[in-house]
């Protein structure tokens, strides 16, 4: 691939990856601005998730370049992409249920996360103040000492988001953030994602297009592991491709 640098602050360019033969990304060009939010849809099988595994280095591309802020991110580590500045919520909300909303952000808190990060770790002025600033901006200012398998489903999605950006990743990638929340949560959560823009940049997996207009920048329809359109929620959400294998199941 071309060593060329690029002002975006996502570039994939030739993705594939092929397991057994089958191609789940196949030769994906793929491009997101810095503070963009930036939704990906399409049929299951579609090869999202694998998308984001890809750029995460959960899985490792057969061939292809993911450039993040231009560093090559297919040959480096897990880790070493988190601490690159990627990172990453599944679909289920993984946190501590057996530890409060302010256990769970402290222990995501960037310096406590090595061995010697947690030895040498101190719950500093810095610390709390970072811990409130972001337990205030996932609507869990109230809940701080609640153990988290009290909250509700929704309240754990935010939890979630919140241990991401208390380690102030420059990319953040959700998969399906608002499945299983009631309807006033999609909509806090559409204001959350929003407020989250203003200084990190998205990439969502979502099914619901309502919240996909609510919050997209452009969004990105995938079928068979590659693009089959891109552009506004309007423009997408009356494409006749993708409204014949998509919207119109």
């Amino acid at each position: 691939m071309s060593p060329t640098n690029t002002d975006f602050i996502l570039a994939v360019e030739g993705l594939t990856v092929s397991f057994d033969g089958f191609k789940a990304v196949n030769d994906l060009n793929f491009y997101v601005d810095k503070n963009e939010i930036r939704v990906v849809i399409g049929p299951n099988g579609a090869g999202k998730t694998t998308v984001l595994d890809l750029i995460c280095g959960r899985t490792q591309a057969t061939s292809g370049s993911i450039k993040f802020k231009n560093r090559e991110l297919t040959r480096m580590s897990e880790p070493n992409i988190v601490k690159a500045g990627v990172g990453r919520k599944f679909q289920n909300p993984s946190v501590y249920t057996d530890l409060t909303v302010f256990e769970n952000l402290e222990i995501s808190y960037p310096s406590g996360r090595s061995v010697f990060g947690c030895l040498a770790f101190k719950r500093s002025p810095e610390v709390i103040a970072r811990i409130e600033e972001v337990a205030e901006r996932i609507f869990l200012s109230d809940q701080l000492y609640t153990q988290a398998d009290l909250l509700s489903h929704g309240q754990k999605q935010w939890l979630e988001i919140g241990m991401l950006l208390i380690q102030k990743p420059e990319l953040l990638m959700l998969d399906e953030p608002v499945a299983g929340m009631s309807v006033a949560e999609r909509r806090q959560t559409a204001v959350l994602l929003r407020e989250i823009a203003k200084e990190h940049t998205m990439i969502v997996i979502e099914h619901d297009m309502q919240f996909v207009a609510e919050i997209a920048h452009k969004v990105t329809v995938l079928h068979q592991g590659r693009i089959l359109a891109e552009g506004s929620p309007d423009k997408v959400k009356h494409d006749p491709k993708v409204i014949e294998v998509y919207l119109g199941h």
